[in-house]
């Protein structure tokens, strides 16, 4: 009878593991299904609203389920950064568009200081074309406010706020816990990668004196153009402006107005009637960045010009074949992309975006190969995005030329080497041991139930150094530097876009649609077309299996919020076996 029970209780329980996965696809389709019979008609009076109903991602997503909140059954659509871009740019020309009007009032929004960066850059761009921007929010987050400066008009609602205090890097460290559950771990690294601080969580409880530092210069240079830009476009001198924030003195709405953060304190109706008299009537019509996107034909007159074609490598770099789902890069995949493009003759140039922490090191010198390949038959240009740092920069290293946003993270032109050992944990705690019989010395290498020997520990470090000594010379190759110059800014050491320009790391500043102007310029074209290179699941089983890994996935990130990055980029790192590259930065 108990037996019979069990059953029941887990017959149950799969039952409704599986009504819940059905009705989640089942939403999922139907959301899909009524967005494609979605017709948008753009009339005479539109307003280009960004309302951050859309995520704007970095890379194209292909998960139907990003985005999906199984809390209350909803999700926020995306929006590719390519595709924003090429919207605004579309606006500036569109006599249907009046202007645009930045309403900050959805969960969306750029994922990314990076991503924000260049959503400002081409706001400033369409203000050439003579057209208003208006902006409003009840209480702008400091991106929110970032984007909003680049406005004619920026106004706040009366009891609403800034949240404007500065940038910050944290990290989180496992060590107390790694010590109290009776874990050891081993880390290598070679002694002049200092300030690799990917490993110190799991050795340390603070930052290292050399990472603190890093940080500290890495704040200090992304702020120094954030609140740079800001200040340029409010008229505000920079160091008034850093008074301002170290006081907090502009976060309520009175002192925003009086301090110029804010040029007007009114509610939405009011600024509606504001864009009233800008478009000249009263049936203006809002159209979102998703909804303007998705009516833009593309030019059928240039439908037979050469490619331009963008890849995207977002995520962790790891080992093996896999679908570039935006969580991970697996590396035989992403070659292999890279070789389609390669014997594509249609394609004359490439674009590869790089949205990347690093990872596996032999996964990265797959890729690092297939780029070799790539360019010695055509232009290859690195586009890098928030992080192109450790196996994100080995990756970008053979590129004809590599342009990163002032506030991307790259460099970490370093590596290490995890070894966990849970063998008195398991002991101790859960009462659980090893035993067993080996042929040879070192044949359970890397095995739980006993300590590494000294001879296992050279062993380690000479596979580190090697990785270390290949990296920093494939960079000096790439890069055209001396392999004494890439010693000195290597050393495991995070630098920002700008500082990555300033020292031979990067050829110059700019976003993406820079990086395909120099893609076709150095390709000779004078007139191209752009494509995205990217795979969506098709069949049915290979749908239903890629939602299946969306629901688990989606479960796990909204218990996590906003510790989900920290929790996988950890869960990788020890999943991995090797010689791993990753950098370890959080932005906030």
């Amino acid at each position: 009878m108990k037996f019979l029970k069990i059953f029941l209780a887990a017959l149950l329980a799969v039952v409704v593991g599986g009504v819940i996965k059905m009705l989640i696809w089942i939403s999922t389709i139907l959301s899909m299904a009524g967005s494609m019979d979605k017709s948008v008609t753009v009339g005479n009076d539109s307003v280009l609203t960004l309302d951050f109903s859309e995520v704007i991602t970095d890379a194209p997503v292909t998960d139907p389920l990003a985005g999906f909140d199984l809390m209350n059954m909803s999700s926020v659509s995306t929006v590719s950064l390519y595709n924003a871009l090429r919207a605004i740019d579309a606006a500036a020309a569109d006599d249907r568009i009046k202007g645009i009007y930045i309403r900050p009032s959805g969960s969306g929004g750029p994922s990314g200081w990076a991503v924000a960066e260049e959503l400002r850059l081409a706001l400033e761009g369409f203000k050439n074309s003579g057209k208003f921007i208006i902006a409003y929010c009840d209480s702008y987050s400091q991106v929110d406010y970032y984007l909003a400066s680049v406005a004619d008009e920026i106004c706040l609602q009366p009891m609403g706020g800034i949240s404007w205090q500065g940038l910050s890097f944290s990290n989180i460290f496992f060590k107390g816990l790694i010590d109290k559950l009776g874990v050891k771990v081993e880390v290598f690294r070679p002694t002049v990668c200092k300030y690799k601080s990917a490993v110190e969580p799991y050795i340390l409880d603070k930052m290292s004196d050399a990472n603190r530092r890093q940080m500290q210069e890495l704040a200090d240079a992304m702020w120094k153009d954030i609140s740079g830009d800001v200040a340029a476009s409010r008229d505000i001198e920079p160091e008034r402006l850093n008074t301002l924030t170290n006081q907090l003195a502009v976060c309520e709405a009175d002192d925003a107005l009086s301090n110029g953060f804010v040029d007007k304190l009114l509610y939405e109706d009011q600024v509606e009637d504001i864009i009233a008299e800008l478009t000249g009537t009263d049936d203006w019509a809002d159209v979102t960045l998703g909804e303007y996107v998705s009516q833009l034909s593309p030019d059928v007159s240039n439908l037979s010009s050469p490619r331009v074609a963008i890849v995207y490598a977002q995520g962790g770099i790891i080992d093996g074949d896999g679908a570039l789902d935006g969580e991970n890069i697996c590396g035989n995949t992403l070659a292999a992309k890279l070789a389609e493009v390669r014997e594509n003759d249609d394609i004359k140039a490439v674009v590869l975006r790089v949205n990347s922490p690093g990872g596996s090191a032999l996964a990265s010198d797959v890729i690092w190969r297939e780029m070799t390949l790539l360019r010695e038959q055509k232009p290859v240009i690195v586009s890098m995005g928030q992080y192109a740092a450790s196996g994100g920069y080995y990756i970008s290293a053979p590129a004809d030329a590599i342009l990163a946003d002032r506030l991307t993270l790259t460099g970490s032109i370093g590596v290490f080497g995890l070894m966990v050992n849970p063998t008195d944990a398991l002991k101790n705690k859960l009462g659980i041991t090893f035993d067993g019989v080996k042929s040879n010395t070192s044949a359970d290498l890397g095995q739980p139930g006993r300590q590494m020997t000294a001879e296992e520990r050279a062993f380690m470090m000479r596979g580190v150094d090697k990785v270390y000594g290949r990296f920093t010379s494939l960079v000096a190759e790439g890069r055209n530097l001396p392999i004494e110059r890439v010693l000195e800014i290597a050393e495991g050491r995070v630098w920002s876009g700008t500082a990555a320009d300033q020292i031979g790391l990067a050829d110059a500043c700019g976003g993406l649609k820079a990086a395909i102007a120099v893609a076709a310029d150095k390709a000779g074209l004078e007139k191209y077309r752009v494509t995205e290179e990217v795979d969506a699941p098709s069949g049915l089983a290979a749908i239903l299996a890629n939602l299946n890994k969306s629901v688990s996935a989606n479960i796990v990130r909204n218990e996590l919020g906003d510790t989900y990055s920290d929790v996988k980029r950890v869960r990788e790192a020890l999943s991995q076996s090797g010689v791993l590259m990753y950098s370890n930065v959080r932005v906030e």
